[in-house]
């Protein structure tokens, strides 16, 4: 991952060499000159409004001839009928795929380790659930600065900024290419801005720390220990804005190993803390450790994104005012990413939901919906990598106008994101108790505790082919040039029905009545959004996705029942989760094929060219 195409002043590969990225479109060197003479017209500029208005000033010079046709959007199949299958991932974005696989898996093991370590130190008891509190400032943070808002706003900025890079670029001099740079105007009007409005943010945090645990948790026992978390957790909103800036600048320049080893850093920023910290600070060194960990998720990507993208600012000589207002994203540019703003707030909010409803249960209640929170979405962490991948893949398929290419790449992500997440939950369903004991039983941790968590993880489970979804279905929505309002609107009609059906269950039943409101809201987002995409966004096949996710459900069914009659016929946890892993699947696979699903009969299928060619 560390040789990238796009890297400003760099040369990409000879126009002979074939592209390792099948199913994005290509840049400069990538694709050699169609026969025949070039169009009259030169490329209508299509873009993201942040990136458009960055580049605005560029003095784009006319390319020579071919180049016009060099960068156009190319058909993706000659001849008439149905298109042919969605071209494989590709060299380049299967070893992407791998890296963010590897990275991703280690990061969330050390998160296991983390919750481990809190488990064992602190419990489930007043201690761990001011922690908690603090805790939802970092992970509102971490879906709006990195994972939602600030992937889905600068992700095609860059994107775009890359692809007119290509052309403004043509017959200029070194100097004169970095001084007209897209993309370091981009980083110019953005980066600052960005930065100075991050401090603004952590400042009014740590200041107002009693009032935003108060609006948190009402009804918490110890609210003091509290404040004194969020004060130090607050520190992250500065680092997890920059952390995502850079990820989304480094993804969209197909640098993607930095970006998936953040949680790699962050989670041992905060287990490293707590182990020399929580004899002298308590609860609080866990606090502490949250803030070392957003700093050492900027610095391990500091350094490639200063060799990629650049920090210095760029020097253009004096222009006029009017030119230099249109070379920043104007406030009209931002107000319009609002919708992504709304999108990311109302997601994140469900978290919001559960604590406040949580907080006038029994002391505990708050972390045994973390545990069994965390633990319940490691299947949907890992089902999205591909999507995570190739978000900058449709990003550019969508500026190229290629929407037949991002509407295949769309359903086959789809496809392999919602195999992973079923074939996960059935196992989460199937080894709940086991997987639980193993983890965390011990310590302060007790067996009582490790019931409770359990029970409320199965519930958990339900929602999660809607997590998975949404996470999937939202990336689509927002590669177009426009922000649209609908996947906010959706957001926030599952967000009704998580916040109705979560203040009668949980008087009904408690925290299972809380997991499962969850659930149901995040399902209905999901439908929504499924329909949504494909009447307004692209053009995907509603039905026949539906379909398929059902037949694959109907599998996690068979698998997760058959795991469920298995697991306690075998009393050691460690060895019924163990082989819970092979018998899980395997009836995931049988079942699939009975069923019919498509993903499952060519999973099947490469696995059997595989096991022969290995003979």
């Amino acid at each position: 991952m560390s040789e990238e195409r796009n890297a400003p002043g760099g040369t990409g590969p000879s126009p002979s060499a074939p592209s390792p990225v099948p199913a994005a479109p290509l840049t400069e060197g990538d694709r050699p000159p169609p026969p025949g003479p070039p169009p009259a017209a030169a490329p209508r500029v299509q873009g993201h409004p942040a990136a458009r208005g960055a580049a605005t000033a560029c003095a784009v010079r006319k390319p020579p001839p071919g180049a016009e046709a060099r960068y156009a959007p190319q058909p993706t199949q000659a001849g008439v009928g149905e298109p042919s299958s969605p071209p494989p991932l590709g060299r380049f974005l299967a070893k992407a795929a791998a890296v963010t696989a590897g990275l991703t898996a280690a990061g969330a093991a050390l998160g296991l380790i983390r919750d481990q370590t809190i488990a064992h130190l602190f419990g489930a008891g007043p201690d761990s659930d001011a922690f908690l509190i603090a805790w939802t400032l970092p992970e509102m943070a971490s879906t709006l600065l990195i994972e939602d808002a600030m992937a889905l706003l600068m992700v095609p900025a860059f994107s775009h900024a890359l692809t007119r890079r290509a052309a403004a670029r043509s017959g200029l001099s070194r100097t004169e290419a970095r001084a007209q740079d897209p993309v370091r105007l981009l980083v110019g009007a953005t980066l600052p801005r960005l930065f100075l409005a991050l401090v603004a943010v952590a400042a009014l945090l740590v200041l107002a720390a009693p009032l935003v645990v108060a609006v948190l948790a009402p009804g918490l026992s110890d609210p003091a220990l509290a404040v004194d978390c969020t004060r130090l957790t607050a520190l992250t909103v500065l680092s997890f804005g920059i952390a995502g800036f850079f990820s989304a600048a480094l993804r969209a320049h197909r640098t993607f190993l930095p970006p998936a080893a953040i949680y790699v850093a962050y989670n041992v920023g905060i287990i490293t803390t707590m182990l020399l910290l929580h004899s002298v600070w308590g609860v609080r060194a866990a606090a502490a450790g949250v803030a070392v960990g957003g700093a050492l998720m900027v610095a391990v990507q500091l350094p490639s994104f200063a060799r990629r993208v650049g920090l210095r600012r760029v020097r253009r000589g004096p222009v006029a005012r009017s030119e230099r207002e249109r070379d920043r994203p104007t406030l009209l540019a931002f107000g319009m990413l609002a919708p992504v703003i709304f999108f990311a707030v109302f997601r994140q909010s469900q978290v919001l939901v559960e604590r406040f409803l949580a907080a006038s249960l029994p002391a505990g209640a708050i972390s045994h919906l973390n545990y069994a929170q965390k633990v319940a979405q490691m299947p949907m962490v890992l089902s999205l990598m591909i999507c995570t991948v190739t978000f900058p893949v449709v990003a550019q398929a969508m500026a190229g106008g290629e929407r037949e290419q991002a509407r295949r790449r769309v359903e086959r992500d789809l496809a392999l994101a919602g195999l992973c997440v079923l074939m996960g939950t059935a196992m989460v369903v199937a080894y709940a108790p086991q997987i639980i004991e193993v983890l965390f039983q011990r310590g302060a941790f007790g067996p009582e505790d490790t019931r409770a968590t359990a029970s409320v993880m199965r519930v958990y489970a339900l929602g999660l082919l809607g997590h998975c979804l949404v996470g999937a279905l939202g990336r689509p929505f927002f590669s177009a040039a426009r922000p649209t309002w609908f996947p906010a609107a959706a957001m926030g009609a599952g967000l009704l029905v998580n916040v109705a059906a979560g203040v009668v269950f949980v008087g009904l039943w408690g925290t299972y009545g809380i997991a499962a409101a969850n659930a149901a809201g995040i399902t209905v987002t999901a439908a929504l959004l499924l329909r949504g995409l494909g009447s307004q966004i692209i053009a995907i096949r509603v039905r026949r996705v539906a379909l398929s996710l059902l037949r694959l459900a109907g599998a996690a069914v068979a698998a997760g029942g058959t795991g469920w009659l298995a697991a306690p016929l075998i009393p050691h946890p460690l060895l019924s989760a163990v082989l819970g892993c092979f018998l899980v699947p395997a009836m995931f696979l049988a079942a699939g094929l009975a069923l019919r699903a498509t993903e499952v009969t060519a999973l099947s299928t490469l696995l059997t060219q595989r096991f022969r060619n290995v003979r």
